[in-house]
């Protein structure tokens, strides 16, 4: 959720120090916007900011008034334009005003970053490694994408996207996983590769071979020890006792030859 009244007490505090500054020296020092400030949010890394002027443009936002509660007051607090009305705002809908903000931006996000600058923006973010790497072992840390598992606000948390082993994760870091996935969307991570190819791993899912004393395991042979399953669900190791139990007795016969 977004803290407006810290974003608001920042703007107040930051005007002190501007104040000061002028009549000292005379010069005025630019204040953070609010989109600038809502992306250094901890937790909202994944997000770039939406340039002012796609969000001014109506046609960038048909549809999201139905969608978004208090929208005029959401995207007047975005582009950090005084709302007439603010003042009539309660308490109890001062909340929601925060919420809306955030669920705008978001709604607005996902579809910037599928336009030829939004890309753009994201693929250099992409290309700093800022949305994390692949969990994975045999990945080799291959640099990870943002996506939705659905479209739709409010349905699932954001995931990271494998281009190597085409799995996705959690975010390494817990508060970024409380980020909608819909701000993200299913497309972006599938269309930012088709737009930068150059940037696509060669695919190839290389999977763990587990051995016994040096030798691979039949996939059969893994499937049929007792316990497993059971072992596999506590986290503990699988062990292959039948193995061990034929190597032993196979030394013991050699010994009797």
């Amino acid at each position: 959720m977004v803290d407006t009244d810290r974003y608001q007490e920042d703007l107040l505090s930051d005007d002190s120090e501007s104040g000061s500054s002028d009549e000292a020296s005379g010069s005025d020092e630019e204040v953070a916007s609010w989109i600038s400030w809502f992306c250094s949010l901890k937790g909202n890394e994944f997000f770039c900011e939406v340039d002012e002027e796609f969000i001014q443009d109506d046609f960038n936002l048909s549809g999201l008034s139905s969608q978004v509660p208090y929208y005029d007051y959401a995207l007047d607090m975005i582009l950090d334009a005084d709302s007439p009305n603010h003042d009539i705002v309660t308490d109890e809908q001062h909340n929601v005003l925060e919420s809306a903000a955030e669920m705008l931006y978001g709604l607005i996000h996902v579809r910037y970053i599928l336009t030829t600058r939004g890309m753009s923006a994201m693929h250099e973010k992409y290309k700093a490694i800022e949305f994390g790497r692949c969990p994975r072992v045999l990945c080799n840390g291959q640099p990870a994408l943002p996506v939705g598992l659905s479209d739709i606000a409010r349905t699932n948390t954001v995931k990271i996207y494998c281009p190597k082993c085409g799995d996705i994760y959690y975010p390494r870091y817990k508060y970024q996983g409380n980020v909608d996935g819909a701000y993200f969307g299913t497309t972006f991570p599938h269309l930012l590769l088709m737009t930068y190819p150059a940037m696509r791993p060669a695919r190839h899912r290389e999977s763990y071979v587990p051995r016994v004393f040096g030798f691979k395991l039949h996939p059969t042979n893994v499937a049929s020890q007792p316990g497993n399953n059971a072992a596999a669900a506590s986290g503990q190791a699988v062990h292959a006792p039948d193995a061990a139990h034929n190597a032993s007795a196979g030394q013991n016969c050699a010994n009797h030859v």
